[in-house]
C-alpha cells in the first residue's frame, strides 16, 4: 500500500500539475524574464497534458460516451479559463479573442481531429466505421450553435459591427447552454446507445460495442477522488501560468507580423493538442465512434460552455466583445458543414474523406496566418 501511494505521489501527472500550481503562485502579477517564461510555459504543457490524464481516469470510471463528455468539458473549462484571463488584461485587440478561439476549436475539432481520426482508422481497416445517428445530431448542434453565436452576430443591426446587444447576447448564451444541455441528455440517457463504438466486425450487424477500457478493472474511488483533485489544480494552474505567458505569446505573434487572431489559433491548438492524441489512439483501436464523440463533442462544448462564460465575463470586461466571424471564416465554417453531413451520412468514411478534411483545416491554418 505504501508503495503504491508513493508511486502515485511522484507520478509525473501528480507532479506536475502541483508545481505547474506553485508556478502561478510565485509568478503571480510578476513580469517574466525569457527563461522565466519558457519554465511556465512548459509546466503549464504538463498541467493540460496531467488535466485530460485525470480526466480520463474520471471518464474510465464513468464509462462511454460519458468518458468523451468529461474529457471535452474538462478541455472546455481549460479553453474558457485561457481566454478570460488574457481578455481581462488585454487591449482592444482582444475583443476577437473569444471568437478567434471558438472558432479555431470547431476547425480544429471538426476538421483537424476529425480528418486525423478517419486517416488513421482507414488506414488500418480501410474504411472507418461509426454510427450516422449520433456522429449526425452533434454534427447539427455544432452547426447550429456555431450559426447562432458567431454567424449571426455579422447581420444584426442593434449595435454597430459584428456585435451582439447585451440582449442577443444573452439570449445566445442561455440558447447554447439549452442546446448543449439537451444534446447532452440525449448522449447519455435517451439514445445512449447511438453514441457507442462499433467496430468493423460488427458493422454488418450494426452492434455496439464497449470499449477497450470498459473490460479493464475501474478505478477505485480513491483513485477517482484524487483524480478530481488533482483536476482541480491542474485546471487553475492553467488558468493562472496562462495569464503569465499570453504576453510573450502576443508579442510573439507581433513580431513575427502575423494577424492578432493566431493568438486564438495557438490557445485552441494548446488546449486540443491532448484530446487529439486521445482521438487518434481510440481511432487507432477501431473505435471511430469514441474519437468523433470527442471531436464533435468538444466543438459543442467550446461553444455551448464558452459563449456563456464570456456573456458572465463580459459584465466586468472593457470593451467591445466582437463574436461575428469574417466573410472567409464563414466560407471555412460552411465547407465544413457541408462537408461533414456527406462524411457522415453513410457512416463509414474512407482516405479521401479523410483528406478532404484535412485540407479544410490546412487552409484555415493557411487562412490564419495569411488573410
Amino acid at each position: 500500500m505504501t508503495g503504491s501511494f508513493r508511486r502515485t505521489a511522484f507520478h509525473w501527472t501528480t507532479v506536475l500539475p502541483v508545481l505547474a500550481f506553485l508556478a502561478f503562485l510565485v509568478t503571480f502579477g510578476r513580469e517574466l524574464p525569457g527563461f522565466g517564461v519558457t519554465i511556465v510555459a512548459l509546466l503549464l504543457g504538463g498541467a493540460v497534458l496531467a488535466s485530460v490524464h485525470h480526466a480520463e481516469v474520471i471518464a474510465h470510471r464513468v464509462g462511454e460516451p460519458f468518458g468523451s463528455l468529461v474529457l471535452a468539458v474538462a478541455v472546455t473549462i481549460i479553453e474558457v479559463a485561457l481566454i478570460v484571463s488574457v481578455m481581462a488584461g488585454g487591449d482592444e485587440k482582444s475583443a476577437t479573442l473569444a471568437r478567434d478561439t471558438v472558432f479555431a476549436a470547431v476547425m480544429i475539432t471538426c476538421n483537424g481531429i476529425v480528418g486525423l481520426c478517419l486517416l488513421s482508422a482507414a488506414l488500418r481497416r480501410r474504411v472507418a466505421i461509426f454510427n450516422p445517428e449520433g456522429t449526425g445530431a452533434a454534427l447539427a448542434t455544432v452547426a447550429t450553435l456555431a450559426t447562432l453565436s458567431l454567424v449571426l452576430p455579422t447581420f444584426t443591426t442593434s449595435e454597430p459591427g459584428p456585435q451582439f446587444s447585451t440582449a442577443q447576447l444573452t439570449f445566445a448564451a442561455l440558447a447554447s447552454l439549452a442546446l448543449y444541455g439537451l444534446f447532452v441528455a440525449v448522449q447519455t440517457v435517451r439514445h445512449r446507445d447511438y453514441f457507442l463504438p462499433i467496430t468493423t466486425a460488427d458493422e454488418g450487424a450494426g452492434k455496439v460495442v464497449e470499449s477497450e477500457e470498459h473490460h479493464a478493472d475501474p478505478p477505485s474511488n480513491k483513485q477517482v477522488v484524487l483524480s478530481l483533485a488533482l483536476l482541480l489544480v491542474a485546471l487553475i494552474a492553467v488558468v493562472g501560468d496562462a495569464k503569465a505567458v499570453s504576453p510573450t505569446i502576443e508579442r510573439a505573434v507581433q513580431d513575427a507580423g502575423l494577424p492578432h487572431s493566431v493568438v486564438g489559433v495557438v490557445i485552441a491548438l494548446l488546449v486540443l493538442l491532448p484530446e487529439t492524441l486521445a482521438a487518434v489512439r481510440a481511432a487507432r483501436r477501431d473505435r471511430t465512434q469514441t474519437s468523433l464523440n470527442l471531436a464533435y463533442g468538444s466543438a459543442m462544448a467550446s461553444i455551448g460552455l464558452t459563449i456563456p462564460a464570456i456573456a458572465i465575463a463580459s459584465i466586468w470586461l472593457t470593451g467591445p466583445l466582437v463574436l461575428g466571424l469574417g466573410a472567409t471564416q464563414m466560407v471555412l465554417l460552411g465547407l465544413t458543414v457541408v462537408t461533414g453531413i456527406i462524411t457522415i451520412v453513410p457512416g463509414r468514411a474512407t482516405l479521401l474523406h479523410a483528406g478532404v478534411h484535412l485540407s479544410i483545416f490546412a487552409s484555415f491554418i493557411f487562412l490564419a496566418m495569411s488573410p
